[in-house]
């Protein structure tokens, strides 16, 4: 699976960003349509040592603050939940990227 941010390097290379302090983490976004509401997750992003994980999941935020609001009931509950995650700096899913990884 390719990790957004991580373009070009090898496993290795990752794992060391992750070692340095980095971690792998998704984003959350909803989208709603009147009575149909969809909550998602983005792809894998890799937000290093010093990086503001809120920052990169910014376009997600947006997205859900425009496109997350209307569906009924669940648009405003998921908006929340997406909303929260995003500003907390995105759900973190190193532990399970890093054990699927193959040993190098």
């Amino acid at each position: 699976m390719p990790i957004s941010g991580a373009e070009g390097m090898s496993d290795a290379q990752v794992i060391a960003a992750v070692n340095d302090g980095g971690k792998l983490v998704v984003f959350e976004y909803t989208i709603s349509v009147l009575v149909m509401t969809f909550k998602r997750g983005s792809a894998v992003h890799l937000v290093r040592k010093g990086e503001s994980g809120a920052m990169k999941g910014l376009p997600y935020t947006l997205l859900t603050l425009v496109a997350g609001w209307w569906g009924i009931p669940f648009g405003p509950i998921y908006s929340i939940m997406c909303l929260y995650t995003n500003l907390a700096g995105g759900r973190d899913v190193t532990s399970q990227m890093i054990s699927r990884r193959p040993p190098q």
